[in-house]
């Protein structure tokens, strides 16, 4: 038995027992003979679906669906027209309104099983992908539960990565993929002592390579999975303390050995890191950050990168902002973030 909730909106009793006919044995169903019944029932009911007769008396399917689909409650639920108009104005009206497909009177059992199936598919799909999203930001956030500034470092990385990555010719499915594996970099920072991460001073050599761990601890964590994301940001844990003249952790790749993937996030990640305050330093200015990762082209970063990277600084600046901007809407406190991202410290 499947737990989808189908809610069936028709104000002739004979149409909702069909429908109940068809889909009882493998859906929970709910019925309503009117809009008001079915704004009522989506409200309280919250179902994964509805099945939506248009011509109804006092308010019609379309009026309906527009108040459904305006309201935050309701809006996300995917909705299928069952009617006996068939003229082509009445689906171009229907779907610019929201639903997602219709079925024809008189119904054909087959069809209805089949076109709930296909939807009902998709609001999983939807959900898992939703799921999907808390789990890696919950990865991202507890790589820096005990050192986070304020916890959005990791998302503003992942948006400055996503912008390089495109500038430099990735398509916007993969630099799509690198804007939420990014956030993931730190990861491995869940197994380092809190003493060290949360240390109000420079670390000293033996702290330091405790901390440089962490590379290697997020990396063995992210890449249990196979899935593509989490391949792309385990690569990325691994290596994006690597610097282009051999001199990073934790193998001292050099070049183009170094995944570029790491490449670009290591100047997002210290471009964003050096924009914040510290217990041992204040926030440097834009100029000053832009000055130091110019200096460490072809020691630190891949000098191609940097380059594309001044190029879009523009862009760079709007989203800084935005997140600026959210940082103080939400009131975010602003705490501690791990010396390591310091290229003044790193160099």
């Amino acid at each position: 038995m499947s737990h989808n909730t189908i809610l069936c909106v028709d104000d002739e009793p004979i149409n909702l027992g069909l429908l109940r006919n068809i889909l009882q044995k493998d859906y929970k169903l709910l019925f309503a003979c009117s809009g008001i019944e079915a704004l009522k029932a989506a409200i309280k009911h919250n179902p994964s679906l509805i099945l939506l007769d248009v011509e109804m008396p006092n308010m019609n399917g379309f009026e309906l669906i527009s108040i459904l689909k305006s309201d935050s409650r309701t809006e996300h639920i995917p909705i299928i027209f069952v009617t006996s108009y068939i003229e082509e104005e009445y689906e171009k009206t229907g779907f610019e309104l929201g639903c997602v497909d219709y079925i024809n009177k008189p119904i054909s059992p087959g069809i209805v099983l089949a076109r709930v199936r296909a939807h009902l598919s998709l609001v999983k799909v939807t959900q898992l992908e939703a799921s999907y999203r808390d789990a890696i930001y919950m990865l991202g956030e507890a790589g820096h539960y005990n050192d986070s500034d304020t916890g959005l470092h990791i998302w503003r990385v992942g948006a400055y990565s996503h912008l390089l990555a495109k500038a430099i010719g990735w398509s916007e499915d993969r630099a799509a993929l690198m804007e939420i594996a990014a956030p993931m970099h730190d990861t491995g920072k869940i197994g380092i002592p809190c003493i060290i991460l949360q240390k109000p001073d420079r670390l000293n050599a033996e702290e330091s390579l405790i901390m440089q761990q962490h590379s290697r601890i997020g990396y063995n964590i992210l890449s249990k999975s196979d899935a593509p994301l989490f391949q792309l940001a385990a690569e990325i844990a691994l290596n994006h303390h690597e610097k282009w003249d051999g001199s990073g952790y934790p193998n001292g790749l050099a070049g183009e050995a170094i995944p570029k993937s790491a490449r670009i996030v290591a100047i997002a990640d210290v471009f964003d890191a050096l924009s914040m305050a510290r217990p041992y330093k204040e926030a440097w200015s834009t100029e000053s950050i832009l000055f130091s990762i110019q200096e460490a082209a072809g020691s630190h970063f891949d000098k191609r990168l940097v380059a594309v990277f001044m190029a879009i600084m523009p862009q760079i600046l709007e989203i800084k902002a935005e997140w600026d901007n959210r940082s103080v809407e939400d009131g975010f406190a602003v705490h501690n973030y791990s010396q390591c991202e310091d290229i003044a410290n790193a160099q």
